[in-house]
């Protein structure tokens, strides 16, 4: 009696649960993995599988859930990172911004693990970042505001004629 992927995958899951500590949420991701790889290499055993364009490929997990607490998982490849920088999403052929729009990330949102926007957003609090960024943009708007505001013409005195005279000669 042959086994289903549903099975094997779980087996598998199991396995690597007890070499590894895991929580339950990684496990839920692993195993959702596990299921997918044993599903498209059945598909390849079978000569089933077909191209789809790389548009319409679906996520490995929810994009809502790719940033966790210590890490951030690439909805593209599904590797795990603490920060997923422009040079690695460049493998992808696409930026950040792309990649935002893609899966549905507001455009401020960091693509980094929630422990590490939680650090930086401390250490800004601390040096009052945000204070002196709002400062900047006041100054800034004060100073454009007085390049805009229209200067009240001042008329200038005419300059009078003058004579120039020959200087009378020096006596000694």
């Amino acid at each position: 009696m042959e086994k289903t992927l549903t099975e094997m995958a779980a087996e598998i899951t199991m396995a690597q649960a007890t070499n590894t500590s895991m929580s339950v949420e990684e496990m839920k991701i692993f195993l959702t993995r596990t299921f997918d790889t044993l599903k498209n290499l059945k598909d390849i055993e079978e000569n089933v599988s077909e191209q789809l364009p790389e548009e319409s490929t679906v996520p490995a997990i929810d994009p809502k859930r790719s940033i966790l607490k210590n890490k951030v998982i690439c909805l593209e490849c599904g590797k795990e990172f603490k920060i997923l920088t422009n040079r690695h999403l460049e493998e992808h052929n696409m930026g950040s911004k792309e990649y935002r729009q893609k899966y549905g990330f507001k455009t401020k949102q960091p693509l980094a693990a929630k422990s590490l926007s939680d650090k930086r957003r401390e250490v800004a609090k601390k040096h009052k970042l945000g204070d002196r960024l709002q400062q900047k943009k006041k100054e800034a708007l004060q100073r454009k505001a007085k390049k805009k505001t229209p200067k009240p013409e001042v008329k200038k005195p005419t300059p009078t004629k003058t004579i120039l005279r020959k200087a009378a000669p020096v006596k000694e």
